[in-house]
């Protein structure tokens, strides 16, 4: 069993905060096969930069996405280091088996 540290701790929160939300999702789903700008972004999702921005920003602090800028253009691609962190952590409740019901308190 992985006993979750200060850092892991604040990065799986952070984490599943930022997947908390529909268009972050669409935005990870777009990133799953590919390297994508903001503009690409922008028209697949066809919302306006400023509001991507936002969600952009989110995924980032999370560390699910990473960025590079190439010239003017800023593109986007998925942590997969991050994912795999979040995994590790959900991957600890596969291994509950048939919990007991808790005796009354008399």
């Amino acid at each position: 069993m992985v006993i979750a540290t200060s850092n892991s701790s604040s990065a799986i929160l952070l984490g599943f905060r930022a997947l908390s939300d529909p268009i972050r999702l669409q935005v990870l789903s777009l990133l799953k096969t590919q390297e994508l700008c903001v503009c690409d972004l922008c028209e697949k999702l066809e919302i306006n930069q400023s509001k991507l921005s936002f969600h952009l920003k989110n995924l980032k602090d999370a560390q699910l996405v990473r960025s590079r800028q190439e010239g003017r253009w800023i593109y986007y691609r998925l942590n997969s280091s991050q994912f795999a962190l979040l995994e590790n952590y959900l991957s600890q409740y596969q291994q509950v088996k048939d919990i007991l019901p808790a005796s009354s308190c008399e």
